[in-house]
């Protein structure tokens, strides 16, 4: 297992990317479409190479991380969406899309020497053997900051527990908006300091 910045692969990773994202969020994702090969089509474009990192099993992607100040390591582009999930879906997807995860800001001031720990998925035949930790303490070795952040739902156990495994702590809990739709109580937001490590 290779881990790895996105825009260092010297391949067109994408795909891959769009692959692994789509497969760890199919929950949420699935409304906009339930045919995964359309999804990974439409979300192929979204991803900011120079924000995420991944591990890389040969050509495959087994797991990816974004990493940032508190903002969205991607750009929606309407017209993808359109032109593969339709007229209507397409501009449902790119407006909710838009406004959950591009305009979704932390419910806390990020100070500059912290950072947000982004879009994290591995792909379900890699799932269970460590490999998104092992690519969390590589990105965290990787960048200069001083704390860490990260959101993540309530109902996600194992991402609660693995983040927990890294040392985050909870932080802030902010009532999820229609819990029975979503299937989500709550966000957690948690803070790992790298200082005290």
């Amino acid at each position: 297992m290779t881990n790895i910045r996105a825009n260092k692969v010297s391949f067109d990773i994408k795909p891959e990317l769009s692959r692994v994202f789509v497969g760890g969020f199919y929950t949420w994702l699935r409304h906009f479409h339930k045919d995964k090969d359309k999804l990974v089509e439409a979300f192929q474009h979204i991803f900011d190479l120079q924000y995420f990192y991944v591990a890389l099993d040969g050509g495959e992607v087994a797991a990816m991380v974004a990493c940032t100040q508190g903002y969205a390591p991607i750009a929606l582009q309407r017209r993808e969406f359109t032109g593969v999930l339709g007229f209507l879906r397409g501009n449902i997807a790119y407006h909710m899309l838009k406004r959950h995860m591009v305009r979704n800001a932390y419910p806390f001031k990020l100070g500059r020497s912290t950072g947000s720990i982004e879009f994290v998925a591995t792909a379900p035949e890699h799932r269970n053997k460590g490999i998104a930790h092992d690519l969390i303490l590589y990105v965290m070795g990787q960048n200069p900051y001083d704390s860490y952040v990260l959101e993540v739902a309530d109902t996600n156990a194992g991402a609660v527990h693995l983040y927990q495994k890294l040392g985050f702590r909870e932080i802030k809990r902010v009532k999820a908006p229609n819990p029975k739709r979503s299937g989500v109580n709550n966000f957690l937001y948690m803070r790992r300091d790298m200082n005290g490590d």
